[in-house]
């Protein structure tokens, strides 16, 4: 069967929508031609579609586009579905099943890791890491995978002095400079790694999960008992290709693609 003329038009709306959406603020009409290769009389039309159906907003003063209401109400309606933990938990309970240990869903919120999801092998461990917990994420495996992703004039603003650099257990990075370097081994290597700079006798590891742009939104994470006086410098590699294989699942389901280089 052949393709609709109508779908051409249509990804030519989205490619608008996701360039609008990238962008910190409105751009013009010509930006929006050059950059997508589109002629200005398709360009325009695209946009009056979507000025119509409320998905761009036209600064008339300006000469410039940007996101409409209606973007934000489809954003809304996302999140009250709470897609990405009913797409994850499937993939955190195979998980477990395979390791046998905890394995956890988490975000960035602001200088925080925030976990949204908790799978338990049937022995149970004890740990802080439950369900809307909020522990800094320079100390978190979950926290520091998605770090490791962003440019770095956000890590900066999100750790803009040594105030910033929350001490739980004595380990950790404790300025920006020892943060970046973390970080940056830690994007080489794929997975982050945290030997209880959270609670003492626990280890953790993260893999990042993706979306559509190779931004992360999201980490999967698994905790083992670990005891070690001092940073043992494992980087648990059996465990963390485990968590890798769903995060990769996870990072599909969403429609992503693998990460690109942050701080």
């Amino acid at each position: 069967m052949g393709e609709s003329s109508d779908v051409p038009a249509l990804r030519r709306g989205l490619a608008v929508l996701r360039l609008l959406a990238k962008r910190a603020g409105p751009i013009s009409a010509a930006a929006i031609a050059r950059e997508l290769e589109l002629p200005r009389s398709t360009t325009y039309h695209l946009l009056t579609e979507l000025v119509a159906a409320g998905f761009v907003t036209h600064l008339t003063e300006e000469r410039r586009y940007g996101l409409g209401v209606a973007t934000f109400e489809l954003g809304s309606a996302y999140l009250r579905h709470d897609p990405l933990e009913r797409l994850a938990r499937p993939l955190l309970r195979r998980l477990v099943d395979r390791v046998e240990t905890t394995a956890h869903l988490g975000v960035l919120h602001g200088a925080e890791a925030l976990y949204l999801l908790k799978e338990q092998p049937h022995r149970p461990q004890t740990l802080v890491t439950d369900i809307g917990v909020r522990l800094p994420a320079q100390l978190t495996a979950s926290g520091r995978a998605i770090l490791s992703g962003l440019p770095a004039a956000q890590v900066r603003a999100l750790f803009p002095s040594a105030r910033a650099f929350v001490d739980r257990t004595g380990r950790g990075p404790r300025d920006l400079p020892a943060l970046r370097r973390l970080l940056t081994a830690e994007r080489q290597r794929g997975w982050s790694v945290e030997d209880g700079h959270v609670t003492p006798g626990f280890a953790s590891v993260a893999v990042p999960v993706f979306d559509h742009s190779g931004r992360p939104v999201a980490a999967i994470s698994l905790t083992v008992r670990h005891e070690c006086e001092q940073e043992c410098g494992q980087d648990w590699p059996e465990l963390a290709a485990e968590a890798v294989q769903s995060a990769a699942g996870l990072t599909a389901r969403i429609g992503g693609q693998p990460g690109r280089a942050g701080s």
